[in-house]
């Protein structure tokens, strides 16, 4: 084996010299992401490349695109070595198929980044809603009762205040206006 590596050619040993440890990391990386241990890549630069200006920028150069990069230019080289004799024209087509593995990285997590969700509630989604009194709300602002309703696909009990007459359990109300951040000023539908 160790004769058959030492009689290749240098720009294909080159290639394999690449590929071997990118693999073995790529493959330790692949593993401990479905581990759960991929918090971070371990190496940060100092600026981001924003893909596109959305709210999550996706840092460009980092370990894990760089191993991407390598991983599609070596293995893209060593499969097209025995097609393509330019090694210029070679030098290219390695160059596109790592850019294209980072494309790929890109996009599929793009595609994962949209599965995510916010668990956090905004109340002022609410004002406007249509709710139910849970607890009789006394009128004219004299104190609180409870509503239920439903904010960002999830039912929720939430306190409530009125201007106007006290509105008793199972009444429909409107929401007029967030309180403080947490309770509601309501009105009779």
């Amino acid at each position: 084996m160790l004769e058959f590596f030492n009689t290749m050619d240098p720009y294909l040993k080159i290639l394999w010299f690449i590929s071997i440890p990118v693999s073995f990391i790529f493959i330790i990386q692949t593993v401990l992401t479905f581990v759960g241990m991929d918090s971070s890549d371990g190496a940060s630069a100092d600026f981001d490349g924003d893909m596109d200006g959305g709210d999550m920028p996706f840092q460009l150069f980092s370990l894990r695109n760089l191993i991407n990069f390598f991983l599609g230019f070596s293995w893209g080289g060593i499969a097209f070595y025995g097609h393509i004799q330019n090694k210029i024209l070679l030098t290219g087509i390695a160059l596109l198929i790592g850019i294209g593995m980072l494309m790929l990285f890109f996009f599929i997590i793009r595609q994962i980044m949209k599965l995510s969700q916010d668990g956090t509630m905004n109340i002022q989604t609410a004002v406007g809603e249509t709710a139910s009194v849970y607890l009789t709300i006394p009128g004219n602002n004299k104190g609180k009762g409870k509503i239920n309703i439903k904010i960002q696909e999830t039912l929720r009990e939430i306190d409530a205040m009125t201007d106007g007459e006290t509105l008793p359990t199972g009444t429909m109300v409107k929401v007029v206006e967030v309180i403080n951040g947490t309770m509601f000023k309501v009105e009779k539908i």
